[in-house]
């Protein structure tokens, strides 16, 4: 379906470029109608769904294929070449890919080994027998969640580099979980905290998202910071679906 609808863009802003009317050529690309707009959003479609070729592709090239298509234009290139094309830049750009996600992973662990190692021994932090490494921000007196319960807290995540990639603060709003549904370092971190208090948890990768990584910002083998507020434990109903 979302193909159709690329393609009825597609035509409507050929339909645009094909017109006679000089006035109408010189305002090319200005938003001024619905089906300048309707058009643009098409584009912006194309184009998002194309940011994985990355900055190789070859526009003028994209332009005529895409021309000779609505026209009905016999291709230049011949169905087993448009096959090959295909399969060899596209097996190109996932070995790019590969190799760059090793590098990256090499460059994550000796960078947060490095950190690990030097952060363990700065002033009031300690670690467990895990590799876990915490401060304590904040002390509370109240009772310490199990591995079972249901908690509420606030929080903020970083990489190394200071990046914030996950924050409730942000949101304005604590989030509740069960605490066996979270990572390895949390559920591990969580378990110490008296409720009422706020640490500050150095995660190693392994206690993290490992070699995989998680989503488009934490690479693999990625070391996190989180600051942790404990704010109650609840029912397990308190926690999101």
């Amino acid at each position: 379906m979302k193909k159709y609808i690329v393609i009825a863009g597609l035509l409507a802003l050929a339909g645009c470029n094909n017109g006679a009317d000089k006035a109408v050529q010189k305002k090319a690309g200005a938003l001024d109608s619905e089906m300048a707009k309707f058009s643009y959003a098409i584009g912006l479609d194309v184009g998002k769904s194309l940011l994985g070729l990355g900055k190789g592709l070859d526009m003028p090239a994209f332009n005529k294929g895409v021309e000779a298509s609505m026209k009905g234009e016999e291709s230049e290139l011949t169905s087993k070449q448009v096959s090959e094309v295909k399969k060899a830049v596209m097996e190109r750009k996932k070995a790019e890919f590969i190799a760059k996600r090793e590098k990256l992973a090499l460059e994550n662990k000796s960078e947060g080994g490095k950190f690990l190692q030097e952060n363990a021994s700065a002033d009031g932090v300690k670690t467990t027998k895990s590799g876990l490494e915490y401060k304590v921000l904040k002390a509370g007196d109240g009772v310490k969640p199990t591995l079972n319960d249901v908690v509420k807290v606030n929080y903020e995540g970083k990489l190394l580099n200071d990046t914030v990639f996950d924050s409730s603060y942000k949101r304005g709003q604590p989030v509740s979980f069960p605490l066996n549904s979270v990572i390895p370092g949390w559920q591990e971190g969580l378990q110490l905290m008296p409720v009422g208090s706020k640490y500050r948890l150095f995660i190693p990768s392994k206690l993290a998202y490992g070699e995989q990584g998680a989503g488009n910002v934490i690479g693999p083998n990625a070391v996190l910071t989180f600051d942790v507020e404990l704010l109650s434990i609840e029912s397990p109903k308190a926690a999101k679906k």
